[in-house]
């Protein structure tokens, strides 16, 4: 056993646990990830690691709460961004995925917007396990069917349904049903959207092996991206969660910017 420093931020209570291997080339197992998750003083949706940098970009990696990698996690960025900019007295930070590199500027105190990059449609590239239209997918759960739904990419795969009552939705029971189903080789996060107006959506978030989530920043942007294409809302809306608003704005040139909180920069020691 040794200890070691670690950081703990949220965005709108979606909880990171950011761990900096620029010094300390900590390597925590599956079943290690899953072991923090659950202790009162560490738990977290997401783990984040920062490593060493590269031409001025930062590379991440993120792991879920159960011990699986993903490959963005969108609040999460948001949370380091600050943190590297705090660190380096920088207002702009870029940081790298396994995919992309997302541009975050820090706007005021506690408030960050990072660019997301363009979302994926096609089906291979969400991906879909066969050829379907992304855009108006109809899933069966128990006999009860969940029609249109909007699959996507915008760094990890998504499907979106918009409903009249999104908070009606047992998400405890649908959404692992639908992440882990047959349509979604690599799984998917879950959202049921509820529109107020064209600028104002809330949602409710099953999030890819993390669970129900208080905020997905991802799943924030996908949402925005389904609702301005099916021109249910504008492109600049505010995604409503538990604990707060995302601003996303889909611009013209198809990249999505995250505008949102994050929390205070809490130092801990963790016991691996």
């Amino acid at each position: 056993m040794s200890i070691i420093d670690a950081y703990k931020m949220d965005g709108l209570g979606n909880n990171f646990l950011i761990i900096d291997r620029r010094n300390n080339k900590v390597n925590l197992e599956r079943q290690k990830i899953i072991h923090l998750a659950k202790k009162e003083q560490v738990n977290f949706d997401q783990l984040i690691y920062i490593e060493n940098k590269l031409d001025d970009v930062f590379p991440l990696e993120f792991f879920n709460s159960d011990g699986n990698e993903i490959d963005a996690c969108g609040n999460g960025s948001r949370c380091v961004a600050y943190l590297l900019s705090k660190e380096n007295n920088l207002k702009d930070i870029q940081l790298k995925t396994k995919e992309r590199i997302l541009k975050a500027k820090i706007i005021e105190h506690f408030k960050v917007e990072i660019n997301m990059g363009k979302p994926y449609f096609e089906w291979k590239q969400i991906p879909l396990s066969k050829n379907l239209d992304p855009k108006n997918i109809d899933i069966e759960i128990d006999g009860k069917k969940f029609n249109h739904g909007f699959a996507i990419n915008v760094g990890n795969p998504h499907i979106i349904f918009f409903v009249n009552d999104c908070l009606n939705i047992d998400l405890k029971i649908i959404g692992p049903k639908i992440e882990n189903h047959t349509l979604f080789p690599n799984k998917c996060n879950v959202t049921f959207a509820q529109i107020d107006d064209r600028d104002n959506i809330k949602v409710n978030v099953w999030e890819r092996g993390a669970g129900l989530t208080k905020a997905c920043g991802t799943a924030a942007c996908a949402t925005a991206v389904a609702s301005s294409i099916k021109d249910m809302t504008n492109n600049k809306v505010k995604i409503k969660f538990k604990e707060g608003i995302l601003n996303i704005d889909y611009n013209k040139d198809q990249n999505i910017l995250m505008t949102g909180p994050v929390s205070e920069i809490k130092k801990i020691k963790i016991e691996i």
